[in-house]
C-alpha cells in the first residue's frame, strides 16, 4: 500500500464536525484543547455548535485545520501512516503539519490570520465563485474568456478539482456571466458558492501581501513525507520552498485533479480524506480508477475506515 492523507479545504465545514472524535479519542481532544489555548477562544465550541461563525473565513480556516489534524492523530494512533500528502487550498497547511514541516500550534494561528486577510481583501459583493459541473476544461476556460472579453472584469478557473468539476472565480458580474455561458455550452450545473470572496485569483493579492510577513515568522522543519502543492501539483522540492509557495498559493489556481493523478502515477493506491465533508473522495473517484478511497469524519466512519484498511492489508 501507498497511502495518501488528503486534507479538506474551506467550504466543507459544518456545525458538529469533530464532536465524536473529541468525545471518543483523547488524542483528538488534546488537539482541540491545544487550538483553544493558541487562539484564545474555544474553537471546539465553534466546530460543534456555531454554524454562523463557521461561515466566516477567519473562524472556518482554523476550525477545519483543527478538526483535520485531530482526525489524523486518531488514525495515526491506530497505526495508519501516509507515504504522501496534500490538501485542497487551506488543506495544504494541514498537509505541512502532517509532513512534520509545521508545528500544529503555529499553523492554526497562521490560518486564522490567513482567513482574516482573505476576508478583508475584497469588499463584500465584489467577488464570487461558481462550481461548474459537467463541462470540460477547455469549455470552462473559454466561458471565462468570453466574460472577460465582454468587459465585465476578471473571471478565471480557480479550482481544477476533477474532470468535469471546476470552480471559477473573479469579479461578481464577470463570474456570473461566465457561469451563464458555461451552461449554454452544456454544463450540467453552475452553482454559486457560499464563500466570502474570489479565492485563488489575483484579486486576493492584498491578502498575499499581508500573509507573506506572517509566513516568514514560521519555524519550518524538515518534511518527513512528500507534500504535493496546489500551485503546480508537484512535490515540494525543499523546505525552503514552502513559504514562497504558500505566499503564491493564495492567488493561484488550485490544481487538485493533477495532484491526484501525479500521486497515482507515483503508486498511491489508498486515498484517505481527513477533515469535514467527502468532497475530496469524490474528486479522486472522478480522476483515477482502481484505488481505495476512504473518509475519516467522525467516530462511526473511523471504525468503517479502520475495518476497510484491515481488509486492504
Amino acid at each position: 500500500m501507498k497511502t495518501v492523507f488528503m486534507f479538506s479545504g474551506q467550504g466543507a465545514q459544518y456545525a458538529g464536525m469533530g464532536k465524536e472524535l473529541y468525545q471518543n479519542y483523547s488524542v483528538a481532544k488534546e488537539i482541540f484543547d491545544r487550538a483553544d489555548e493558541v487562539l484564545g477562544y474555544s474553537i471546539k465550541d465553534i466546530c460543534f455548535n456555531d454554524e454562523e461563525k463557521l461561515g466566516e473565513t477567519e473562524f472556518a480556516q482554523p476550525a477545519i485545520l483543527t478538526m483535520s489534524i485531530a482526525a489524523m492523530k486518531v488514525l495515526q494512533e491506530q497505526g495508519v501512516r501516509a507515504e504522501m500528502t496534500a490538501g485542497l487550498s487551506l488543506g495544504e497547511y494541514s498537509a505541512y503539519v502532517a509532513s512534520g514541516a509545521m508545528d500544529f500550534e503555529e499553523a492554526v494561528a497562521l490560518v486564522q490570520k490567513r482567513g482574516k486577510f482573505m476576508a478583508e481583501a475584497v469588499p463584500s459583493g465584489e467577488g464570487a465563485m461558481y462550481a461548474v459541473i459537467g463541462l470540460d476544461t477547455e469549455a470552462v476556460e473559454a466561458a471565462c474568456e468570453e466574460a472577460v472579453q465582454a468587459g465585465l472584469g476578471l473571471a478565471i478557473p480557480a479550482n481544477y478539482n476533477a474532470p468535469g468539476q471546476i470552480v471559477i472565480a473573479g469579479a461578481s458580474k464577470a463570474v456570473a456571466e461566465a457561469a451563464r455561458i458555461a451552461k449554454e455550452k452544456g454544463a450540467k450545473m453552475a452553482v454559486k458558492l457560499k464563500v466570502s470572496g474570489p479565492f485563488h485569483t489575483e484579486m486576493l493579492k492584498p491578502a498575499a501581501e499581508k500573509l507573506g510577513p506572517e509566513l516568514e515568522k514560521m519555524h519550518i522543519k524538515l518534511m518527513e513525507i512528500p507534500v504535493y502543492t496546489n500551485v503546480n501539483a508537484q512535490v515540494v522540492a525543499s523546505e525552503k520552498d514552502i513559504i514562497p509557495i504558500l505566499t503564491k498559493q493564495i492567488c493561484c489556481p488550485v490544481r487538485f485533479s493533477d495532484i491526484i493523478q501525479n500521486m497515482y502515477e507515483k503508486g498511491a493506491d489508498t486515498f484517505i480524506e481527513l477533515g469535514p465533508g467527502k468532497a475530496l473522495c469524490g474528486f479522486v473517484k472522478r480522476t483515477v480508477k482502481g484505488v481505495a478511497i476512504l473518509n475519516v469524519e467522525d467516530e462511526s466512519s473511523l471504525s468503517k475506515t479502520m475495518a476497510k484498511l484491515e481488509e486492504i492489508v
